[in-house]
């Protein structure tokens, strides 16, 4: 089977790199890649979010799947365009992906079906939200309504960050809702329409500084599995959070198929939803990919063919794995690009160690260079997370990038417990 892969980011070569070592990939290709997923794809300069050239591309190469990475090109159509050319696509419709797309949509599908999640209100206006911040305690969160990448939530302490905050969005879609006590974790399902199984648990690391201080981020770190969601608790989430929320959106006429990346709080009560993404985290999917055992292109396959229930459900391996984030000096405000990274070999010489490049870019000399804000997701796999750990920071110190920086903690919490 051929496969054209869309994204660009340390998420899509984890994809890639996946699906390289499928037996059932044929050709694959990826649009627009970057130089790390070139190492497992031929890289193809189209836009992603073009349902058009998507599909053009797909139909001259005779794809025989089409798998979305990143948000943007799922809330631009381009999976309606590939069904509607009866090219099998993993990833939902722009309907479907209004799980992730408004905020306000999967908090009013909550309400309406019963599935646990934060009290909230919704508003337009700046003076509309003001008025609504006497409903909460605080901390109150504030929620930009559309795509913001991971970093458009305020976790606001007093009542003059809450309106500060509201003053700063402006006009606009806003959620507002109250501050949820707890751990979070990440449960990540495959939905092909209704059925919905399990896949693997994470926990990432949003905040820009060591102990989860500064600004949130897109993720500067991951470890997987998240022993924080016990089995238990895993199935507890299926059952009131994923289950219902792929059943509710068949039968609205909006069936989801791909992957469903529930961000969850772990309260007192039991598991209650944050927030749902409707693709692979970043770095979550660094993290998870290593772990999965068997074909992944095929099961991505049957997930787009409607075939979950005929096939096995999907297998983990028995490891731990850690993903620690190399970003650019100033992330994630402006970072310092057009740094040279060399070292990268070393890295993964050292055992069980895999590198993905997020933003990176090759100067015409050949140099490797620094052309994003995340520029490496350094991922080790190890018996123990302890074990994964020490992998992943010597494979960080093995390579030579002047203008990088990470967080030295990843996995903290967990670390601490297993110490204690």
């Amino acid at each position: 089977m051929d496969i054209l892969l869309l994204g660009s980011g340390g998420r899509e070569d984890a994809l890639a790199w996946a699906m390289r070592q499928s037996p059932s990939c044929g050709k694959l290709l990826a649009a627009p890649g970057n130089p790390g997923i070139a190492r497992w794809a031929e890289c193809v300069s189209i836009d992603p979010t073009s349902p058009q050239a998507v599909v053009a591309l797909a139909q001259q190469e005779h794809i025989g799947l089409v798998v979305v990475g990143p948000e943007a090109p799922l809330v631009a159509g381009v999976a309606d365009a590939c069904r509607a050319a009866g090219i099998p696509v993993f990833g939902p419709t722009a309907a479907a992906a209004e799980l992730e797309g408004s905020k306000g949509f999967t908090k009013d599908l909550c309400a309406a079906e019963g599935i646990p999640t934060a009290a909230y209100v919704r508003t337009e206006r700046v003076d509309e939200a003001l008025a609504a911040l006497h409903r909460f305690g605080l901390p109150v969160v504030i929620k930009a309504d559309g795509l913001a990448a991971g970093k458009g939530v305020t976790v606001a302490a007093t009542r003059a960050e809450a309106e500060a905050a509201i003053r700063a969005a402006g006009d606009g879609p806003l959620v507002i809702e109250e501050f949820l006590e707890g751990e979070e974790a990440s449960l990540f399902a495959l939905v092909d329409g209704e059925l919905a199984v399990p896949l693997a648990s994470a926990q990432d690391h949003k905040r820009v500084g060591e102990a989860d201080t500064g600004p949130n981020t897109g993720g500067m770190g991951a470890y997987s599995p998240a022993p924080v969601l016990t089995p238990e608790l895993e199935q507890c989430a299926m059952d009131a959070i994923v289950g219902p929320t792929a059943r509710a959106m068949a039968a609205r006429g909006t069936p989801f198929s791909g992957v469903l990346y529930a961000g969850l709080m772990l309260t007192e009560e039991g598991p209650k939803l944050i927030e749902y993404n409707a693709r692979f985290g970043d770095p979550e999917c660094e993290a998870i990919m290593p772990r999965l055992d068997g074909d992944v292109a095929a099961l991505l396959h049957a997930v787009a063919t409607g075939r979950l229930a005929d096939i096995d459900p999907p297998r983990l391996k028995p490891a731990v794995s850690m993903t620690v984030v190399v970003a650019a000096e100033g992330y994630p405000g402006t970072p310092r690009k057009g740094g040279l990274i060399d070292g990268i070999e070393a890295a993964e010489r050292v055992e069980g160690v895999t590198v993905f490049q997020a933003g990176t870019a090759r100067h015409g000399s050949g140099a490797l260079l620094a052309a994003g804000g995340r520029v490496l997701a350094v991922t080790a796999l190890g018996d123990t997370l302890a074990q994964a750990r020490a992998r992943a920071y010597r494979a960080v110190d093995a390579i030579d990038y002047a203008d990088g920086f990470c967080r030295r903690d990843i996995g903290w919490r967990e670390l601490a417990r297993e110490q204690a």
